[in-house]
């Protein structure tokens, strides 16, 4: 083949519309001065991928495949119409630097064996990832990795081969193998190797690739002279397939392909690699595995309980003593198989209403057994009771996990983001109202950040410019900033991955906004920012059931105070002309139970602000526990109104009276 350029880039996508963007416009800068080639190669991307190649960039290959091929099948299709003299496999979740890939050009033209080679690659935290350079999985290595001993031992050469994490990442050396995320190579070596192994979907043909290039006599080498950002495992959020399992599929056929020869090296192998598949599905699926296994002991513990209250009744002995293992497990596996059919068991979600179902359903179903089976039959009285202790049990057990966890509430958006802005052009300050106007996350702009200290102290359209790129670490830290977002109009990528990774210890999320304003990227997800207009019908708190659950919740909490709580309060404190917040709350509380307030809901209403409407008027709500900024009141009153519900609700009143109690403490 007639080589006419130097750099051939080969992208596979899928449905990652928005970080291929981004991508492309950082390969714009970084290719400028190198003759080149971008082959994109679409497996069957449903988000709108290919629209977006063919109408903005016109100068990319674009080979639009019908079905999902996988990473080695589409690759190498890109890879068998490139002309280029290096070849480089990126992903599309990445963003390079400007001088990356003439880095990695002159690196190869002064090491003359180096085959393949990979650069540094950092999380979007500022991290490194490992992954970028890493040794083959070899039976010690492996058992290492799986034991955890190369996590203990960060720094040990024994211990952690198999991420080399005792290696200085900012120094260059020959590894075994580098992330598919990123691997440049000769295209000599492509014609003596050929192309990725076709039988790996995905994951383990980067490894597998490394070690046949390593087999021909060619190095492989990790540089640290340049850097890229990387996403990672953005596709597979956008695709049905079991990543865990493919992963771990893909580790055996390696160790079947290249370490056959040795039965025992393959037995170990082969043993780790299931040891860690099985601890990954562990962690995976630990929250259906702990909601089954509570579910189980509290069923059996509801049947042994109900069957000790009713024993003496009308002569009841209890369950023979012959049948009580068929007893204790037949209405359990039955209970636990409704519930599982009813949806109950999901790996991020603990759902309370779909298991009243499941526990109707699966009560309703062991009554009738008991006319068919009558040898295994019991008093219905005993299945009544028992399925009443259960539903109090397994409910109990859902609300307080959910009240004290993550899981279902909406923590991360209420939690407002202190943002900075790197940038003082209009597009910076466009940013900032963008992300300030955004009713589906509450962010607050501290300020922003310029490029040199000549321009700190002084304030654009209300925001002020707080500090430079030379300080950035001492503000982050000093303003508690959780998120900075980068103006590319203003900024460098080389600039962009320098202050990514001087901030790698600081525990901040760093973002870059496309360039038409229109989405912001993260290490999460891809957040629109021009948010559809939020109008009545788009608001929770005015849609049933989340309307008819806050008013439900309000009468029986406040009747419940009314009676119990109430009478004592009022008598011992209401003469009192300073009150502590809590005793001002239940003082309240009559007004909640005749519907003129809620226990939660916004500060203002819309006999104050007529222009839309935010439910009752709140004794506590967003704007107690969050709005500690100047100025965020309507903006937290909104977002309440738009994602209300109950468990939002409880988490309110939780927040509320743990920042009552800190008050308190504070004097």
């Amino acid at each position: 083949m007639n080589i006419q350029i130097d750099l051939s880039v080969i992208i596979v996508n899928y449905n990652v519309k928005d970080f291929l963007q981004s991508l492309l416009l950082s390969l714009d800068k970084a290719l400028k001065n190198i003759t080149h080639e971008i082959i994109i190669v679409d497996n069957a991307s449903t988000d709108g991928s290919v629209e977006l190649i063919r109408n903005n960039f016109l100068q990319v290959t674009l080979i639009n495949n019908k079905k999902n091929l996988g990473f080695s099948k589409a690759n190498n299709l890109g890879l068998k119409i490139s002309k280029g003299k290096y070849l480089l496999l990126i992903n599309p979740d990445t963003l390079v630097s400007e001088d990356t890939l003439t880095e990695m050009i002159n690196f190869f033209e002064s090491h003359s064996n180096v085959g393949l080679a990979g650069c540094k690659i950092l999380n979007p935290d500022g991290t490194l990832q490992l992954a970028c350079r890493r040794s083959f999985p070899g039976p010690w290595t492996s058992f290492c990795k799986v034991t955890g001993l190369s996590t203990l031992f960060p720094k040990s050469k024994i211990f952690a081969r198999y991420n080399l994490t005792y290696l200085d990442e900012n120094k260059s050396y020959e590894v075994d193998a580098v992330s598919g995320s990123f691997m440049m190579f000769t295209r000599k070596v492509y014609e003596e190797i050929g192309g990725l192994d076709e039988e790996y979907f995905m994951y383990g043909e980067d490894l597998a690739y490394c070690f046949s290039i390593q087999k021909a006599g060619y190095n492989i080498f990790y540089v640290a002279s340049t850097q890229i950002i990387h996403y990672k495992g953005e596709s597979t959020k956008r695709s049905s397939i079991d990543e865990t399992r493919i992963f771990y599929n893909a580790m055996h056929l390696f160790v079947k392909k290249h370490y056959s020869t040795s039965f025992i090296v393959k037995f170990i192998l082969r043993t780790a690699i299931l040891v860690r598949g099985f601890i990954s599905f562990l962690g995976k699926y630990k929250l259906i595995i702990w909601a089954i296994f509570l579910d189980f002991l509290f069923f059996d513990l509801s049947l042994f309980t109900a069957e000790k209250i009713y024993i003496g009744y009308n002569g009841w002995s209890g369950f023979p003593s012959n049948n009580l293992i068929f007893i204790y497990t037949v209405p359990l596996f039955i209970q636990l198989f409704v519930s599982s059919v009813s949806g109950v068991y999901q790996k991020d979600k603990l759902s309370i209403f779909r298991n009243i179902g499941s526990i109707l359903a699966g009560f309703l179903i062991l009554t009738s057994l008991t006319f068919f089976l009558k040898q295994f039959a019991y008093s219905r009285a005993v299945v009544l009771i028992a399925y009443s202790m259960f539903s109090v049990l397994i409910i109990l057990w859902r609300l307080i996990f959910r009240l004290s966890s993550k899981t279902g509430l909406l923590n991360d958006e209420i939690k407002q983001r202190r943002t900075l802005i790197i940038g003082v052009d209009e597009f910076s300050v466009n940013i900032a109202k963008k992300l300030e106007s955004n009713s589906v996350r509450l962010y607050s702009v501290v300020g922003l950040i310029s490029q040199s200290f000549s321009k700190v102290g002084e304030s654009i359209n209300q925001y002020n410019i707080i500090g430079s790129i030379e300080n950035i670490t001492k503000v982050i830290r000093e303003e508690k900033i959780n998120e900075v977002v980068f103006s590319t109009s203003d900024l460098s990528y080389s600039q962009i991955m320098k202050i990514v990774s001087d901030c790698k210890n600081l525990g901040v999320e760093f973002k870059l906004v496309g360039k038409n304003l229109d989405y912001i990227v993260g290490k999460t997800s891809v957040e629109m920012l021009d948010d559809v207009p939020v109008i009545e019908l788009n608001y929770n708190i005015n849609q049933f059931p989340h309307k008819q659950i806050k008013v439900l919740f309000d009468y029986l909490v406040s009747l419940t105070i009314l009676f119990f709580i109430y009478p004592f309060i009022y008598l011992f404190f209401s003469c009192k002309k300073k009150n502590s917040e809590f005793v001002n709350i239940i003082l309240n509380v009559p007004s909640i139970f005749s519907g003129k307030v809620s226990f939660v809901g916004p500060k203002i209403t819309s006999e104050n602000n007529s222009s839309f409407y935010k439910g009752k008027k709140g004794l506590t709500g967003l704007w107690y526990t969050e709005g500690e900024e100047k100025n965020t009141e309507e903006k937290l009153d909104i977002f309440y109104a738009r994602n209300q519900n109950i468990w939002l609700d409880l988490d309110i009143i939780r927040r509320t009276l743990l920042k009552m109690r800190k008050r308190k403490q504070n004097g």
